[in-house]
């Protein structure tokens, strides 16, 4: 590879992190929280801007109103706190069905009492180390009755380290499924040169296809999650052989192509609009309780086989990639495509498979992120690609261990970061590290270092 070759790679991987640096700043600012406060307790909701969807109930004390607690909902960059008017009511107004957490304020409570949670709503459930807070979702409407009753007890605080440890697992997981996605962008950039921006939208196939044959034709979820797999497959397949393959055969360029996989991620997802329309859909099983408790952390069964399936999948990636002659393909082709095109490899062929795998694992994870979430919605997808990107890049380009290893970095520090920023920044501090460790490794841990000039 010549000097002229090797400065424009170089140079190609630094458009594509200015340009990630880029969309991580516009998300930010146009995800920035809103808010809203009732300041009247006389009536429900107070002066909140009301909307299709609230959640609403009535605190009692002995079977007595309890007047004047401060109770406050939160989650997906919406925050909004309300007062219990005379006769115990409150409602809080939300944007849009998704899940969000509910938190009673204990200090505006009696002194001496908590929230019961003995009498705690049918599948409602504290969250861990307290019982005031709660995760609440909807049904199939667009309300949301909570109705909460307290009794004498001792209230629950849960220490630094607890918090820590529990939230260090959730990152875990949420980077294992991000790795899903992460090493698939990674392969598709090794061997063809192009970031893929409509690989959200793979995600939200995946998703749509688990509400399709799990939720609407009532497949168990242990038959849907193959059946997703393989219809993953089938639309990498379809994708290569109709759109990727006739473009590289006609020597579009690689800024070209990355702007057609613009246009295929906005086409996709308002495709999926169209068909699912705008609310969110929840898959078998989601919302589970947190029954299996290892020391302090919480996990559900749901937890458990969503860390499992991503093991086992990347495992046999991992495997595929160093035993398989397919895979020893597409680590050369990675390399060196014009010298692996020399020695016998078929570039197209590899290229082909490489689409269908990396869509296949972008498909479970759709389904995962659903579970994680929770909820299968038309642009669920966009909300997680930058965060692939950034794995991705943080990792290495093109490398799928460096993907691997990326993902789990983020995964973890958008989890525990929360601990010190609020939830609605968190994606904000895996992206300030990955600025730092380009700063100081512009390759990425597992990159090259590429010759300039």
């Amino acid at each position: 590879m010549g000097p002229t070759t090797v400065t424009t790679i170089s140079s190609r991987r630094w458009i594509l992190v200015i340009f990630g640096l880029l969309l991580a700043a516009g998300m930010v600012f146009l995800s920035a929280p809103t808010g809203a406060r009732a300041d009247a307790p006389d009536t429900p909701g107070g002066d909140q801007e009301q909307t299709d969807f609230y959640f609403g109930g009535v605190i009692k004390y002995d079977d007595q109103p309890v007047e004047g607690v401060t109770m406050s909902i939160e989650g997906n960059g919406f925050k909004a706190e309300t007062v219990t008017d005379a006769e115990g009511k409150w409602r809080l107004y939300v944007p849009e069905k998704e899940e969000y957490v509910l938190t009673v304020d204990e200090d505006t409570l009696p002194d001496g009492v908590i929230v019961d949670p003995a009498q705690l709503p049918e599948g409602i459930q504290p969250k861990q180390g307290t019982t005031a807070s709660f995760d609440v979702s909807f049904g199939l409407t667009g309300s949301k009755i909570v109705n909460l009753f307290l009794g004498e007890g001792e209230r629950v605080t849960t220490s630094f380290w607890d918090q820590l440890l529990e939230r260090l697992m959730n990152g875990i997981n949420f980077g294992l499924l991000l790795a899903l996605a992460a090493v698939g962008v990674s392969l598709i950039f090794g061997t063809t040169g192009l970031s893929n921006f409509a690989h959200g939208e793979m995600l939200t196939y995946g998703a749509v296809m688990a509400l399709i044959f799990g939720v609407w034709l009532a497949i168990p979820m242990w038959l849907t999650i193959p059946i997703v797999i393989v219809l993953g497959a089938v639309l990498g397949y379809v994708l290569d052989a109709g759109l990727w393959r006739p473009l590289r055969r006609r020597g579009l360029g690689l800024v070209q192509l990355m702007i057609v996989s613009i246009g295929l991620s906005l086409a996709g997802r308002y495709v999926f609009q169209y068909f699912i329309g705008g609310g969110t859909y929840q898959l078998p099983g989601a919302g589970a309780p947190q029954d299996i408790h290892i020391g302090p952390i919480s996990l559900s069964w749901i937890d458990i086989a969503s860390m499992a399936i991503s093991i086992v999948l990347l495992i046999a990636v991992a495997y595929w990639l160093l035993r398989t002659r397919i895979g020893k393909a597409t680590r050369a082709i990675s390399d060196n495509p014009g010298l692996a095109a020399a020695s016998g490899i078929n570039v197209d062929r590899v290229i082909r498979i490489v689409w269908i795998l990396a869509t296949a694992l972008a498909a479970i994870a759709g389904v995962l992120w659903a579970y994680f979430r929770p909820g299968v919605k038309w642009d669920m997808g966009v909300q997680v690609l930058l965060l692939i990107f950034a794995a991705v890049t943080l990792g290495g380009l093109g490398t799928a261990f460096g993907a691997l290893i990326g993902a789990l970095i983020v995964g973890i520090l958008v989890e525990v970061s929360t601990l010190w920023i609020p939830p609605d920044m968190k994606y904000v501090g895996a992206l300030a590290v990955l600025i730092i460790i380009l700063l100081v490794r512009p390759q990425g841990i597992l990159g090259r270092k590429e010759r300039l000039g």
